[in-house]
């Protein structure tokens, strides 16, 4: 055996190709897409809110769901709902900005976002003079909070 390869004990579950790729690596490619796709055709200049609602109509037609509210959860306890540009599929949160190029209270403002929610995953897209994508991950189990004591955002309860 080369330096290279790894010899997998029996006891060890053999991690394929899609577990090495990001988490919603698939999803997330499409949500891009349609940044760009909507950055091309509309351009610079619009409030967020246009982009917003252009994202979540080229998404819907694209089959995936679509919605803006996620719960906001306190030691195990819901305690109220962050009003999210696009949350995709329930397991992507997406915020949009109109603005002459991202900054760090950009990225903290989805920091905190993701901390707060049990959505792990979220792009940050700026409709500026430039587009810009940034992709943040931020797992449960780092988050220090019991995932199973909260009702999945995807799946409607809480």
């Amino acid at each position: 055996m080369n330096a290279n390869q790894h010899e997998r004990k029996p006891d060890q579950p053999q991690m394929n190709a899609e577990e090495r790729r990001y988490k919603h690596a698939e999803l997330t490619e499409q949500v891009i897409g349609v940044f760009y796709d909507l950055y091309n055709e509309l351009g610079v200049g619009f409030l967020e809110k246009a982009y917003r609602e252009g994202r979540a109509l080229a998404l819907r037609e694209k089959g995936i769901e679509v919605q803006c509210e996620v719960p906001v959860w306190f030691r195990g306890v819901k305690i109220g709902a962050c009003e999210a540009d696009l949350v995709v599929a329930g397991v992507v949160l997406v915020e949009l900005k109109a603005a002459k190029s991202l900054d760090s209270a950009h990225e903290a403002q989805l920091l905190n976002y993701l901390r707060s929610t049990e959505i792990e995953i979220g792009l940050l897209l700026n409709f500026g003079n430039r587009p810009q994508v940034r992709r943040f991950a931020f797992e449960n189990e780092r988050k220090g909070i019991s995932v199973h004591l909260r009702s999945s955002a995807a799946k409607g309860s809480s």
